[in-house]
């Protein structure tokens, strides 16, 4: 029997991998939206903007008087155009 792939997409409200359990978002799903959104990086970034808004409640809800660190960095940095 052929596996199939499971799709790298966030575990809400943890924001942990579904296929690999790395905090999302993973490597793997790093290149896929860099090749989603070939072309059109200011749409990726609104889109992970709004995801770590997301991402920034829901872990702020798990872990009360402990918000989140580096969200930024996990979230846009990388995908931030390199100059």
């Amino acid at each position: 029997m052929v596996s199939i792939p499971r799709p790298h997409l966030p575990v809400r409200p943890v924001w942990l991998c579904g296929a690999c359990g790395h905090p999302w978002p993973c490597g793997t799903a790093r290149l896929s939206l860099l090749t989603e959104y070939r072309g059109n990086r200011t749409a990726l970034l609104i889109y992970l903007a709004t995801l770590k808004v997301e991402a920034e409640e829901q872990l702020a809800r798990l872990t009360p008087g402990a918000p989140p660190a580096g969200l930024t960095e996990r979230f846009l940095s990388w995908a931030r155009a390199r100059g």
